[in-house]
């Protein structure tokens, strides 16, 4: 592998270049997908749901014990049904949150964070600015990784 800055060979992907300091990713393995936020509304309606019958069904438990029995029992409980309450406006903000997602338009968000002085982004034509790329030239890494690595074994002409 080549350090893109550089251009120092034989580098190990995942490290930083030995000459630049350059971190070299390794490119052969995937990219880890992120996530869009409607994936985490919905993880977060299902944990709260969850926490809220799980807290409610213990409380319930934890009071149906029979009178005598020690306070922190009914501590327990109590702290259960205010957890159970928190979990309950949290859910009913995560179901608002997903009903505004729905209704965004992306393109008005892009239009609107712009500044009025800014022309649209279709008023930019890039074919009249740019040549069409060629790539019938190109050579994939596997070939060119190592043409070059007798190059750096090259000896120095001797002065005298």
């Amino acid at each position: 592998m080549f350090c893109p800055r550089c251009g120092k060979a034989e580098q190990l992907p995942e490290t930083y270049c030995r000459q630049c300091g350059l971190f070299l990713p390794d490119l052969s393995k995937p990219v880890k997908r992120e996530l869009p936020p409607e994936e985490h509304l919905k993880a977060n309606t299902v944990l709260n749901s969850l926490t809220i019958i799980v807290s409610f069904a213990l409380s319930i438990l934890l009071f149906g014990f029979r009178p005598g029995t020690h306070p922190l029992i009914y501590v327990t409980a109590g702290l259960l049904i205010a957890i159970g309450a928190w979990h309950i406006q949290t859910l009913i903000r995560t179901q608002k949150l997903k009903k505004q997602w729905k209704r965004r338009d992306p393109l008005t968000e892009i239009q609107a964070a712009l500044p009025e002085t800014q022309p649209a982004f279709e008023s930019a034509s890039t074919a009249r600015l740019l040549d069409q790329a060629d790539f019938g030239d190109t050579l994939p890494a596997s070939v060119t990784e190592n043409t070059t690595k007798h190059l750096a074994e090259r000896p120095q002409p001797k002065s005298s």
